[in-house]
């Protein structure tokens, strides 16, 4: 317990945490005054195995999420692990997310290597790893995402989340991301617009693009139950003759397309493979044509994932700094006329994720199990935290051939969206607790 106990001596400084160790005895950390009337009552943990406190020590984003996991961690109602997470991470907001990586340069050192060599993504690896992380039941994910299953950050117009459904800012999200693709010069065109959607998860802002725009769609992804519940959708719709989807990695990709989307797909990419990402979206991309490109980042220097992550939810995956995008875009003769950075959106994108799943507790233990139920509250939680209280952002980069492809000024992108939010309301989450106290 000695090198945990040192650790948060040093950390924690506001607020209180106390620990109850395997053996019964009790450390205190911060100076406390909170009550539980003002919801600042201590955070209390127990720790049920000898083998706790020296796991969490050594890595706590892997410790602490395998000790919850497992459970050699108990965090003791009103609490839960969420709070604590949100907690200890809120008192290192000037070190970021440094307090959870492992503990000791070497340490690191050996993480950092480990990390950029599972970033190497050659196609059957990316197959595997996309399988991994979104083939997934079904179920699951009806359970916790939004009505069109948006599995990115959400957008957030108004600065308290509690005035705007998760329905709602996903669907300012697809406003938002549509009009900086200008797509509306499709309006302009005497044949229909050709859009690639890459990595198009559960086909939602492909089926979007068609309804606003008119245009033809290709998606593409790797993982075989999304792209089956993609040509599902688009034939429930009635335009599965204009939006297709295809089992295929993007580097399979030929043809020429107006428009290329990316959302969520280059922190699957890995660094080794930008120039090819780069180089071949050129290549397929009109030359008058618009890309962009949605992705969590890091608003800082390059850095590596973390273990927890690369070993239990994203294999393969790394969060990309700025420069890294820029700099390998720029070698393959694309321009950046536009970054936008996301800052507070995914946090509360999260949060409303985690309650989502909180909520179907019994269902998802009964499809997986407890263990695979606290992995996934730990991975939430701790994905809320980087956005919230670390470095996390979410990037969105327009990139162009030709600067003579978007108009001189960027009034288009919010008059666009804002005619795109007007055009239709939000979807109702078909789960939503309301619904059912209504009917009944």
């Amino acid at each position: 317990m000695w090198l945990l106990d040192k650790m948060l001596r040093k950390l924690i400084r506001a607020g209180q945490l106390i620990i109850t160790d395997h053996d019964g005895k009790v450390y205190q950390y911060g100076p406390g005054g909170g009550t539980a009337e003002s919801g600042d009552a201590p955070i209390r943990i127990r720790l049920t195995n000898s083998k706790a406190a020296n796991h969490i020590a050594r890595y706590p984003q892997v410790g602490a999420g395998e000790a919850f996991m497992w459970g050699w961690l108990e965090v003791e109602p009103p609490h839960d692990i969420r709070d604590m997470i949100l907690f200890v991470t809120a008192q290192s907001k000037a070190i970021g997310d440094k307090a959870l990586q492992p503990q000791g340069p070497v340490k690191r050192l050996i993480q950092k290597a480990a990390a950029k060599a599972d970033s190497i993504n050659l196609k059957g690896k990316a197959r595997k790893n996309a399988e991994h992380t979104y083939n997934l039941t079904r179920r699951l994910y009806e359970l916790f995402l939004d009505e069109d299953r948006q599995y990115t950050m959400a957008y957030y117009r108004d600065a308290d989340p509690a005035k705007t459904s998760l329905e709602q800012a996903q669907r300012d999200k697809k406003a938002h991301m549509a009009a900086k693709l200008y797509m509306q010069k499709a309006r302009e065109m005497d044949r229909p617009m050709r859009v690639l959607d890459i990595g198009c998860g559960w086909g939602g802002f492909a089926l979007y693009l068609n309804k606003h725009y008119g245009c033809e769609v290709l998606g593409v992804a790797l993982a075989p139950d999304q792209i089956a519940f993609c040509k599902e959708r688009a034939k429930a719709a009635g335009v599965d003759d204009k939006v297709k989807f295809a089992l295929m990695d993007y580097r399979d990709v030929e043809g020429t397309f107006d428009r290329i989307s990316s959302v969520g797909l280059l922190e699957h990419v890995g660094t080794p493979h930008y120039p090819q990402f780069f180089e071949h979206t050129n290549k397929l991309l009109a030359p008058d044509g618009v890309m962009f490109s949605h992705c969590c980042g890091r608003a800082g220097p390059p850095g590596f994932t973390d273990a927890w992550t690369r070993k239990y939810i994203f294999p393969g995956g790394y969060i990309p700094a700025l420069s890294e995008l820029v700099t390998q875009s720029e070698r393959y003769g694309w321009q950046v006329m536009d970054v936008e950075a996301m800052r507070f959106h995914y946090s509360y994108t999260l949060e409303e994720w985690y309650k989502r799943t909180v909520m179907h507790r019994e269902e998802i233990t009964e499809m997986y199990d407890e263990q695979f139920y606290k992995m996934w509250l730990f991975y939430l939680a701790g994905a809320e935290q980087s956005f919230r209280n670390g470095t996390l952002v979410n990037w969105q980069i327009q990139y162009v051939k030709d600067r003579a492809a978007i108009p001189m000024t960027g009034e288009y992108v919010y008059e666009e969206s804002a005619r795109l939010r007007a055009a239709e309301e939000p979807p109702v989450w078909h789960l939503d607790p309301a619904l059912k106290q209504a009917a009944e």
